[in-house]
């Protein structure tokens, strides 16, 4: 049966018209107008491709979710059908797909279940898409990338899809989605999730395929984001799989956009516009891989040209936008102590008519960054804050016409002598960590005793669970309270409390428990 053939037997069953339905499970689909089109199967219909498309192009749309079986191109309709190695690996395709349309040479691509549960293709596919098939799995039966079924993918003991990217010398903030724009670029990105460790911005990230992330790993390792810093360090993941709950600025689902943001919807809690969440918010990067030669790459699947990572510096400013604030508990003085475990801050603005926003002015970008890490999603004065990064450069100081009010909302801190990386340096560099309920105390006096300290505490409200002191220097101590809320609120009221009458006492986040 020759293409013609073909296009006229399934334009009656290949309803052209189609719409957008939700399925049960809340998943979008693109599907006809047939109810019978919106029932997953491993045969995929692709529409609107452009007239001259090639069979390489078509296929480099699919094979970041796996193996393509079978390939038959209409290029007189502009369609093609295709058939998935796997249900699972067509229903996490058309998922990933209905919210990040796809493209080829700039034309957007529509991807949905076809109502064939097979494709035919004895005598009927064309000889290109045929060799184009055949190109592929030759190529990946002699890099070793095929099982001996050829229903699978070998992959050398102890690699997974999943990554664990750790980036040294941050001096640009990296986000969720500069990860996503550099790894896409190798395959389907499925999942992330990033968090701070060991003072050293983390992430992990799950590919479809383990020949993907294998590609990533060898090309990426050890380059810079930016030139000559935010330098990649990429190792295998002992996990199989990421379980993302949430979708938001620290881990996302692309296959799932129903995902929720987590404790607070942000655009009710916070009352500020924030960047949508899910894949639609940021496409996948597949129309990159179009036109290139299959074979350019030994043992490839599908070519990735060798990325180059020396991406032109974001745009970034120091100054940190907090939201869900307590408007009833909140000062200057409190969020610059607070912040001041991260950095320097210089200035401090509540919103003068949106008291439970404020803007944190910090001295330079990392410095921000660590902020954000740290502190977003923590609990303070009963509220969980939400840290991001400000479009604003500086913090405007009030001019000489505003009200009394309005002129104590905002701060210059910028010659606090509390400020504690002022020194270069500075040991504080090397101990800053996340809200915990230890508390680190500094700057004790030889004259205050265990129960001054304790009695200090209990006295403004905190409950002390345990307290010692350190052996080889009675200077420093730790005190664990009963939660990390309350240790946030006993580090704001307390460090740079006077102890004696010239010295003062130094609190800060313990990695360490009692």
């Amino acid at each position: 049966m020759e293409e013609s053939e073909f296009s006229s037997s399934v334009s009656s069953s290949e309803n052209m018209s189609s719409s957008h339905l939700s399925t049960v499970d809340g998943t979008d689909r693109l599907c006809v107008s047939e109810r019978a089109q919106c029932i997953p199967s491993r045969v995929l219909h692709l529409r609107q491709l452009p007239p001259d498309v090639s069979e390489q192009e078509v296929l480099s749309l699919a094979l970041p979710f796996g193996r393509v079986s079978k390939l038959i191109t209409l290029k007189t309709k502009n369609q093609a059908f295709l058939e998935m190695a796997s249900e699972e690996a067509a229903v996490t395709m058309v998922n990933y797909y209905t919210s990040a349309t796809p493209s080829i040479r700039s034309q957007p691509v529509y991807i949905q279940y076809s109502t064939h549960r097979e494709l035919k293709t004895d005598n009927m596919t064309s000889q290109r898409a045929q060799a184009a098939l055949q190109a592929i799995n030759a190529g990946a039966v002699h890099s070793g990338n095929m099982t001996s079924g050829g229903e699978g993918r070998g992959i050398a003991p102890g690699q997974s899809p999943v990554l664990r990217i750790i980036v040294e010398n941050l001096f640009y903030p990296v986000t969720l989605e500069v990860l996503q724009q550099i790894f896409s670029k190798f395959g389907s990105v499925l999942k992330i999730i990033t968090f701070t460790r060991n003072n050293q911005f983390q992430a992990l990230l799950q590919f479809s395929d383990t020949v993907h992330a294998q590609h990533a790993k060898a090309t990426l390792d050890g380059q810079n984001i930016y030139n000559g810093c935010c330098t990649l360090r990429i190792d295998f993941s002992k996990l199989s799989a990421l379980n993302v709950k949430y979708n938001n600025d620290k881990s996302r689902d692309f296959t799932r956009a129903d995902l929720p943001s987590g404790e607070l919807e942000p655009t009710a809690a916070f009352g500020v516009a924030l960047p949508p969440y899910g894949a639609a918010a940021f496409p996948p990067t597949f129309h990159q891989h179009t036109g290139l030669s299959m074979a350019a790459v030994p043992g490839s699947l599908v070519s990735h040209p060798r990325v180059s990572l020396q991406m032109a510096p974001p745009v970034v400013h120091s100054v940190l936008l907090v939201s869900n604030l307590n408007p009833e508990s909140v000062t200057p003085h409190c969020l610059f102590i607070l912040f001041g475990v991260y950095g320097d801050v210089q200035r401090v603005k509540i919103l003068f008519n949106k008291k439970e926003n404020a803007l944190v002015q910090m001295s330079d970008a990392t410095q921000a960054q660590l902020a954000m890490s740290h502190l977003n999603g923590q609990r303070l004065h009963g509220n969980v804050i939400r840290v991001t990064l400000s479009k604003h450069p500086v913090v405007q100081l009030p001019r000489g016409g505003a009200g009394q009010e309005e002129q104590a909302l905002t701060r210059d801190f910028s010659g606090s002598a509390l400020h504690r990386f002022k020194k270069p340096g500075s040991k504080n560099f090397n101990n800053i960590f996340p809200p915990s309920a230890t508390l680190h105390l500094s700057n004790i006096p030889s004259s205050v005793s265990e129960e001054a300290l304790k009695d200090l505490f209990s006295s403004n409200g905190f409950a002390v669970k345990a307290f010692k002191f350190f052996q080889k220097d009675r200077k420093m101590a730790l005190m664990q309270l009963a939660s990390v809320e309350e240790a946030i609120e006993a580090l704001i009221i307390l460090h740079d409390h006077q102890l004696d009458h010239n010295q003062h006492l130094r609190v800060s986040f313990s990695k360490s428990t009692i």
